[in-house]
């Protein structure tokens, strides 16, 4: 067997940091994510041209400083902190390889130039999806950047410059002279034409349901994809809401019956959504009772849970020093309680293989296993929002439990299912009607 260059082969449990590695401006040299970043001192920033003479109010000595102390501001942010350091790493690694110049350096001709090149980064920045550990790794996928995430890509640099220039790193910001490259407006930016057909929506509940009762390891499996199905198809919530929900926000209420208001018994979660907004969703009793298999399967009692615990998280983790430590689990005792749940990749992960999984069955028709196979994760939260719809649940409310800033978003939900209504009647009206009765005006 050949062994790749980028395996390594010491104890996992004491394997040490991943070396940094030094970027410098020669065509061949590596690439590597911003944790394990090293740059010569004449690419250091340390003397950009770009620097702001005088006090500047950051302890930032050259550009890497500099750079962690603005992505510090989103440590509670972990969506937040992935996406800056995301850009900000690709921007470091082009400006130095590419341009020779440290990012202090760069001027609004460069930030031009950067922008050209995200509509089509160069080979040696592209790859298949790595662990930031490997050598292998790649700043951007094989297939580039979608038009919307290259605006995205400026906006976000437009806003870290515009930052280190507030606190007197940088002595202007160049990304400001630059447009913002051009985008087709959608006429509804929402893909709610994904959201699962009610029969296909109950179908694939029911072949859940059916796996999560095989045994040993592959109903384990099921029983999570499972839980993490139904917190999205049920309940609306977006994959990172999902993956940071906590057990301590899970609260049973009891039936109210105030002023001869019915209110029946149940539960309710408290998540943190975009903007770092809270709100209130309830949980329907079969992904209550989903989550309580689940939590089964990881040893620990639903009713009497600790004071702090992620309401979904794997049940094995890699005996690696960095699953053990993205998780929260001590690396010499490998039995301690972790206290981080799944990652939205690793959910996205678990709920892309339960589909895959059941498009290998026979019980579903060509146009279900089409619309099946495009289904993501965020498909589930439009399934909710459509489905609440058609049931007559109020738009005000979809609205509270969707977490929309604006009732026009979630009025998009009620628009979807009045078009399926009638698209469903015109069939039936056709079966009722020869030719001749058919008009083609009002």
């Amino acid at each position: 067997m050949t062994v790749a260059a980028d395996v390594d082969a010491t104890d996992p449990l004491v394997a040490p940091a991943a070396s940094h590695v030094v970027i410098d401006n020669e065509r061949d040299s590596p690439l590597a994510p911003l944790e394990r970043i090293e740059l010569p001192h004449v690419l250091s920033g340390a003397q950009g041209t770009n620097r702001m003479g005088g006090l500047c109010y950051l302890q930032a000595q050259h550009d890497l400083d500099a750079v962690r102390s603005y992505l510090h501001r989103y440590r509670d942010r972990p969506q937040a902190l992935r996406a800056y350091t995301r850009e900000l790493e690709r921007l470091l690694l082009w400006a130095v390889t590419e341009r020779g110049k440290p990012l202090s350096s760069l001027d609004v001709d460069d930030c031009e130039a950067y922008k050209a090149f995200l509509a089509a980064p160069a080979g040696r920045f592209t790859g298949v999806r790595r662990a930031r550990n490997s050598s292998r790794w790649r700043p951007f996928a094989p297939e580039g950047l979608s038009a919307d995430s290259q605006r995205h890509a400026v906006r976000a640099l437009q806003a870290a410059f515009g930052w280190l220039v507030k606190v007197r790193y940088l002595a202007g910001n160049p990304w400001v002279a630059v447009t913002l490259p051009a985008t087709v407006e959608r006429e509804h930016a929402m893909q709610i034409e994904r959201a699962l057909p009610l029969r296909l929506w109950r179908k694939v509940r029911a072949l859940l349901d059916a796996r999560a009762r095989l045994p040993a390891v592959a109903g384990v499996r099921w029983r999570a994809a499972r839980a993490a199905i139904l917190l999205m198809g049920d309940s609306g919530l977006r994959i990172t809401e999902a993956a940071l929900a906590r057990r301590e926000r899970l609260r049973w209420y009891g039936a109210d019956d105030v002023a001869g208001d019915d209110v029946p018994a149940g539960w309710e979660l408290q998540v943190l959504g975009k903007g770092r907004k809270q709100r209130t969703v309830p949980l329907s009793r079969a992904c209550v009772s989903a989550l309580r298999e689940h939590w089964t399967d990881l040893g620990m009692d639903f009713n009497a849970p600790p004071a702090s615990a992620p309401l979904m998280r794997p049940v094995w983790i890699p005996p690696t020093t960095a699953a053990r430590r993205r998780h929260g689990t001590s690396v010499t005792d490998p039995e301690a309680n972790h206290v981080h749940g799944y990652s939205g990749n690793g959910l996205r992960a678990l709920t892309g293989w339960a589909i895959a999984q059941l498009l290998e069955t026979e019980s579903f028709s060509e146009d279900e296993r089409r619309q099946l196979a495009g289904t993501t994760p965020h498909a589930f939260r439009h399934t909710f929002g459509t489905q609440a719809s058609a049931a007559g649940v109020p738009l005000e409310v979809a609205q509270k439990v969707l977490g929309h800033a604006s009732l026009q978003t979630t009025t998009l939900y009620a628009q979807a299912e009045k078009k399926r209504v009638r698209r469903e009647l015109a069939g039936y009206f056709d079966q009722l009607h020869t030719p001749d009765d058919l008009g083609n005006g009002p």
